[in-house]
């Protein structure tokens, strides 16, 4: 167990807080009480109650976690944080179950080929046939010839233990990381636009705001506690403009919902754009003041008037005005996105042509007026800060950076020679594998084998690979893949930092000592860096160490965290950065002296062309397949498809259709794709358009929505179509039946969570109108 953590508390300097700078709330809620946080104390004898955050989403609740005498995590306590204020949503309340789960990998699992059973083995054993074949794939093949996969749910400490360890250690240029799923899409324009990658205004600035718009997120289901935040702005009067193609939970409220085609996203904001240009709606003095390539953005919106648009988004073209009046009229309006917007080859262009609109209405970089973007994993924000990203050192340094270069090698103590170039995507590390460009792997908090799209492109990669190694906590699709599996910690027994949706930068501490037989991370990480030659550049005994380099490396850099302490952490529940100092109170809002991070200090508007999307429609896939997340389960699941009441509410895939088609609920429906077929119960609401259909993804083969996904990617930020291919449906006979997740040997499927799995009607909540009937 960690140290008192009253006794760190003492050593504190209590940081008084600048109300210009500190967001909306923070001093009521220290005020309150809630910090520092160790000052609370269970109400029962024998318990202690350790404040951390959630292992999930980009919201990063506050919560406490309950141990009891004998020091074990047996429950869960919401926490008055300011970002969530007592609530949790049901991965949440859930999360703590998994620590002490029966499923929990316990010991080193090892084969010699994908041939034979795993068995258990000690570290020592897994650990040198570990090294050995990384040595053995280099010497023969070159250092390129193996890499490295990380992680956007890992503490930032490992986040750039992976980046220095794959370039230091590995020596080889094949590092990214599962956040290339996720948002580096909003990371690309986010840097095009403004210099700098983050959202611009804090959660709490949508209490102030007087026009909301969302746009590809459903924030109910998949940010359930940011929820409150739109309800904060409803109850001051707000409006509420949602642009997504199901009428999800969210846009069940909205004044105005705007159901597109999946993959339009680009033609509808720049029609808006041309309807706010038309009306004489734009803020001329602050693109005079703040933006550059003005003129030529006029000229592209002029090619997009509302009658083209509603063409292409199939929308009525009185709603693209009625969405350009709300927004550009309000006094402060805000925008926020998430998946449903990034996740396309235009995935770029679609974030670009949002930051256009709030530019050109000037509403940029004011309480309540600005521009985010809301985070899939828990540290999706921090994870692609500090290196694990193929293009990016620590800090956000960029790779192909002769200065940013220099300065890395220098904390790093190498010679700039030594330092790779940038590498590759995710994906197309894939690819990579599948040519046999790169035999050897290891990949760690990742499950590509549910996540990646085109799931026979993902699993001929991964069978082509000589040697792959999988770090997890329990044997996911991608792990059973393996010839070594290391039991690694869970979030509760280990500390970190994480940096939410809003880049505020959160501490996790300790709950737990591991079970017997599991490493952290990070030990894992600097065994294997000293048995490859590289131990006096990995000597961290822990994560604190860890993060005293990553400040260093991170100093002087636009993802400044150097002014950011565990001890401040604590003190103040959170520090959005950039944080150049100790006695700097952090960024909570971005540009607010109206200047960005780009030399000029100015927005470089983008010009934004739409192209259809990359999977073309015919008479034999002449509708649209998305995906996107549920309530009860969590990326690629294999953490939360082990927890009974999740899966109880959320036992299995559906495909949610419209009723024209002719299917009642639970009916076997056929979803087919030019990658494959599958068969769901249909859940059948008006809720979605009658031109498309959507899969939640959380489930591995045969019931994948990745198995029918298209692996086509942005040119720019790499990340997979996954929200719209080209599909058809059909009737069937049968539906897939939902796999069980993987156990190690000698173990049994938890059978608590499987009961509900062979349930064949898709769930009837929340997802929308006309989902009640359950015969």
């Amino acid at each position: 167990m960690t140290a008192d953590p009253r006794a760190a508390a003492d050593r504190r300097t209590f940081i008084p807080l600048d109300p210009s700078l500190a967001p909306p709330g923070t001093r009521a809620f220290r005020d309150a009480g809630g910090i520092p946080a160790d000052r609370w104390h269970a109400d029962q004898n024998g318990e202690t109650l350790v404040p951390t955050h959630c292992c999930f989403c980009g919201v990063q609740c506050g919560m406490y976690l309950r141990v009891d005498h004998g020091g074990k995590v047996f429950g869960v306590e919401p926490r008055n944080h300011d970002i969530n204020r007592m609530r949790l949503c049901p991965k949440g309340i859930n999360a703590y179950q998994q620590v002490n789960h029966p499923d929990r990998l316990t010991a080193p699992l090892m084969r010699r080929s994908r041939d034979e059973e795993f068995r258990e083995v000690s570290w020592e054993e897994a650990l040198d046939f570990t090294v050995s074949e990384v040595k053995r794939i280099q010497q023969t093949y070159g250092n390129d010839a193996f890499g490295l996969l990380g992680g956007a749910s890992l503490f930032s400490e490992k986040t750039y233990l992976v980046g220095k360890f794959a370039r230091v250690a590995l020596k080889s240029r094949h590092v990214d990381y599962n956040g290339r799923l996720c948002m580096v899409s909003a990371a690309g324009a986010n840097k095009l636009a403004f210099g700098i990658d983050r959202a611009g205004n804090p959660f709490s600035d949508i209490l102030l705001t007087d026009c909301l718009l969302i746009a590809g997120s459903n924030v109910g289901e998949c940010f359930p506690v940011m929820t409150q935040y739109v309800w904060g702005a409803r109850d001051r009067g707000a409006t509420l403009i949602v642009v997504d193609p199901r009428e999800t939970a969210i846009a069940r409220t909205a004044d105005i919902h705007v159901a597109l085609k999946p993959g339009t996203d680009s033609a509808f904001f720049t029609s808006v754009l041309n309807v706010v240009i038309e009306e004489g709606l734009t803020d001329e003095n602050f693109l005079a003041d703040h933006a550059t390539g003005w003129e030529e953005l006029k000229a592209k919106a002029a090619e997009y008037p509302p009658s083209r648009a509603a063409a292409i988004c199939g929308i009525p073209a009185e709603q693209i005005v009625q969405v350009a009046r709300a927004f550009a009229r309000a006094p402060k309006a805000m925008a926020w996105h998430a998946r449903g917007i990034e996740h396309h080859s235009q995935g770029v262009e679609n974030c670009l042509s949002v930051i256009n609109l709030c530019t050109a209405t000037g509403h940029i970089g004011k309480p309540g007026a600005g521009y985010g973007t809301i985070t899939g994993q828990g540290n999706g924000q921090g994870g692609r800060e500090h290196g694990q990203k193929s293009d990016l050192l620590p800090g956000g340094r960029s790779i192909m950076n002769e200065e940013h270069r220099r300065q890395i090698c220098e904390i790093w103590g190498i010679e700039e020679s030594e330092l790779p170039p940038a590498g590759t995507s995710m994906m197309e590390m894939v690819w990579q594998m599948q040519r046999r460009e790169i035999r050897g792997l290891i990949g760690i908090c990742n499950n590509p084998f549910v996540s990646l799209p085109n799931y026979r492109v993902v699993k001929e990669g991964y069978d082509t690979t000589e040697f792959h190694a999988q770090f997890d906590f329990f044997l996911s699709e991608t792990a059973a893949n393996a010839h070594v599996v290391f039991p690694v910690t869970t979030w509760a027994e280990d500390e970190g930092v994480m940096a939410n949706a809003e880049a505020r930068v959160v501490k996790h501490n300790k709950a737990q000592d591991p079970p017997p037989g599991v490493r952290t991370d990070t030990w894992v990480i600097c065994e294997l860096a000293r048995r490859l030659g590289a131990g006096d550049k990995f000597d961290f005994p822990d994560s604190r160490t860890v993060f005293d380099e990553l400040r260093v490396a991170s100093a002087g850099t636009v993802n400044d965290y150097y002014g950011i302490t565990y001890e401040r952490l604590e003190e103040t529940g959170g520090i959005a950065w950039p944080c150049p100092t100790t006695d700097h109170p952090g960024t909570p809002r971005l540009f607010e002296d109206g200047k960005t991070y780009h030399p000029d200090g100015r927005i470089h508007l983008q010009v934004v062309e739409w192209h259809p999307p990359m999977d073309p429609y015919d008479d034999e896939h002449p509708m649209s397949l998305t995906t996107g997340r549920t309530v009860a389960h969590f990326l690629s699941g294999n953490q939360t498809r082990r927890l009974g009441a999740l899966v109880e509410q959320t036992p299995r895939p559906w495909a949610e259709i419209h009723p024209s088609h002719g299917f009642r609920n639970g009916e076997p429906v056929r979803v087919v794709t030019r990658r494959g077929s599958e068969v769901f119960p249909a859940l059948v609401t008006e809720a979605i358009r009658p031109d498309t259909v959507f899969v939640p993804y959380h489930w591995p083969v045969p019931t994948a929505a990745n198995a029918l996904t298209i692996d086509a990617l942005d040119p720019r930020s790499k990340i997979p179509e996954y929200k719209v291919c080209a599909c058809r449906i059909e009737h069937a006979e049968r539906i897939d039946e939902v796999p069980a997740p993987p156990v190690a040997p000698g173990h049994v499927a938890y059978p608590e969570t499987q009961v509900s799995r062979t349930d064949p009607l898709p769930p009837t909540a929340p997802q929308g109108r006309g989902t009640s009937e359950r015969s």
